[in-house]
């Protein structure tokens, strides 16, 4: 009885502490320019937390992901002046979780990258890893977050602020898996940039993407990551992330991975040459009012997508454009809520996730002139083309 009570306080805690922090559900929505204008760089820890440190107590955390972070920070701003650059911290100051994930919300950040430094009581151990919000679906993962939630210990109130959370407490993770987190899908993809630039040292072994629940990234109402750059306590990972160059280097993949997450956001959340708003001419589809199942939802202008007949339909080989709306792990009945009223929504599995798309169009130009009225329900939404029941490049 005990724990069904926990559970359910956790459920409403999750309401209300969304609630309370401004994080609707789902997320606030990015912008819609396809392009990255602001990114956060979280150096981990500060002030009176060291975060781990080296077996002879000479190396902290908290100075070597500051010291990456600002040479990332430089990087990026030299390289991409559009974009810019904020620090939760640029000196040695204790900043607590709950205002580093404010910081990146009140600035609308669209990316999240804090930066931290592994740790194990073995010194066997070694590598990168970075992390995406999420369950921990193993021990090792467990372990990692319930080391950086820890700081909230540090806090004055901390069980109060964070509405009960016990960081060594497996029950209080359940909050994380009653949260769908919205940009899940662009986080495993700069997750996935950074490890791949890791490949190329200091720190020769690479760990791969996880998933973990991490305070910091719950928080976030954007893509959100957070790296652990290699273990203090291992003498080779060690020996590599404590010097000035091999910070440098930490920092230049760091940047190279941020530079193929700028691209890789534009081709796919860009705006076509021609913009809905160009678009929106007496020719173009008009929305179409329906009424949702739900009877708390009012009503919705759901676009109506070219009608095709069946002499119409194009031969497999041929691209078509449609409107992807969201993806999730899980599979979606056809009449789901969180389509939000728009008929016709399909699917495609494709590289872990249902990707959900609406509309059949044989232009982008189309597809584009109804994606404005589809951004009105789903503002990260973006144009995809799919040939042979699949998503490809174009």
């Amino acid at each position: 009885m005990k724990l069904l009570c926990g559970i359910g306080r956790i459920a409403f805690t999750v309401a209300l502490a969304a609630a309370v922090a401004g994080v609707s559900l789902p997320l606030n929505a990015q912008n819609s320019t396809g392009k990255v204008k602001c990114v956060v760089l979280d150096p981990g820890h500060g002030g009176h937390d060291h975060g781990c440190m080296s077996k002879d107590r000479k190396y902290s955390e908290k100075n070597i992901v500051l010291s990456v972070a600002l040479k990332l920070g430089k990087i990026i701003e030299e390289e991409h002046p559009d974009v810019k650059v904020i620090y939760t911290r640029k000196k040695d100051v204790f900043i607590p979780l709950a205002e580093r994930a404010d910081i990146a919300n009140r600035n609308k950040a669209d990316l999240f990258l804090s930066i931290h430094v592994n740790a194990n009581p073995s010194v066997v151990p070694s590598g990168s890893e970075t992390y995406t919000m999420g369950s921990h679906v193993s021990d090792k993962n467990f372990e990692v977050s319930k080391r950086e939630n820890a700081v909230i210990k540090m806090e004055d109130g901390y069980t109060t602020k964070y509405e009960g959370f016990n960081p060594d407490s497996p029950e209080s993770y359940i909050i994380f898996s009653l949260l769908q987190n919205a940009y899940s899908e662009q986080s495993i993809r700069f997750a996935s940039f950074i490890q791949d630039e890791y490949k190329k040292g200091p720190v020769s072994v690479n760990r791969g993407v996880r998933q973990a629940g991490f305070l910091v990234l719950w928080r976030t109402t954007m893509p959100s990551v957070l790296t652990e750059i290699g273990f203090l306590t291992n003498a080779a990972d060690k020996a590599k992330i404590i010097t000035t160059e091999g910070q440098q280097k930490i920092a230049r993949h760091l940047a190279d991975a941020f530079t193929r997450y700028c691209e890789d956001y534009s081709s796919r959340y860009g705006n076509t040459e021609e913009t809905p708003e160009e678009n929106s001419n007496e020719n173009a589809p008009k929305p179409d009012e329906t009424q949702t199942t739900e009877p708390e939802q009012p009503e919705v202008q759901n676009p109506e997508p070219e009608v095709k007949t069946e002499v119409e339909k194009p031969a497999k080989e041929q691209v078509r454009y449609s409107i992807q709306i969201m993806a999730a792990k899980k599979k979606l009945k056809s009449n789901s809520s969180e389509f939000k009223g728009l008929k016709g929504v399909q699917s495609i599995y494709d590289n872990g996730f249902y990707k959900y798309h609406y509309g059949d169009w044989d232009t982008r130009q189309k597809a584009a002139a109804v994606l404005g009225d589809v951004r009105k329900k789903f503002p990260q939404a973006f144009i995809i083309a799919i040939k042979n029941g699949k998503i490809v490049t174009r």
